[in-house]
């Protein structure tokens, strides 16, 4: 199983991090242990001073796929959920302005928090699905999947291009605006809708 994370997918995200808005998907992998499921508790690793939250909505594919054409693409996931992409954003500044890989400042372990799947067709319309991250009770992020600049059929036709995607991978579709630091004793709630999809405490 693997992680597939989209970046930049919501205009307003990318502008707030000073990054241009991309002309096609970004996108990069995370090793599947960095899932932590089960509303686990997330520990901050010793390496970063700044760990940000990013939250996002997920699919799961349901069978395997290469060269995915966009019209049959909804075919292949039928369950959703939101997830965080925590980024260690001091780590990834640094290895960006040497011009490196930055992996290490998303991949860790435990940097792929995911909540409670729910069947796609339980959801009213999922090219409008409203979701939010709240920091303590109090709401950090609110997105909705029809700004995003890239749709989950088009994410998934242009992955394959490239990558074949098999049964149980994770594709985490693009954060919004207002992505920040999360500190010791904070706890991070993300819903779809009104519908809690994970609750866990940063330790």
């Amino acid at each position: 199983m693997k992680i597939i994370c989209i970046g930049r997918n919501y205009s307003e995200h990318a502008k707030e991090l000073n990054n241009p808005v991309p002309e096609e998907p970004v996108f990069f992998i995370k090793p599947d242990s960095a899932i932590l499921r089960n509303n686990t508790p997330f520990y901050i690793p010793e390496f970063t001073n700044e760990v940000h939250f990013e939250i996002e909505i997920v699919l799961k594919i349901n069978r395997p796929g290469k060269h995915i054409a966009e019209q049959f693409a909804h075919k292949y996931f039928d369950e959703i959920t939101a997830g965080i992409d925590f980024t260690a954003r001091d780590v990834q500044q640094e290895l960006k302005h040497r011009g490196l890989p930055w992996e290490k400042a998303k991949g860790f372990d435990g940097a792929a928090p995911i909540g409670l799947f729910v069947p796609k067709s339980s959801l009213t319309d999922i090219n409008a699905l409203d979701f939010r991250l709240e920091v303590n009770g109090e709401i950090k992020q609110h997105g909705n999947t029809r700004d995003m600049l890239f749709g989950f059929d088009k994410i998934i036709a242009y992955i394959t291009r490239f990558v074949t995607l098999k049964k149980g991978d994770l594709i985490y579709t693009g954060t919004p605006a207002g992505v920040g630091p999360v500190k010791a004793g904070d706890r991070l709630q993300g819903f779809i809708a009104n519908q809690s999809m994970f609750n866990f405490q940063v330790k």
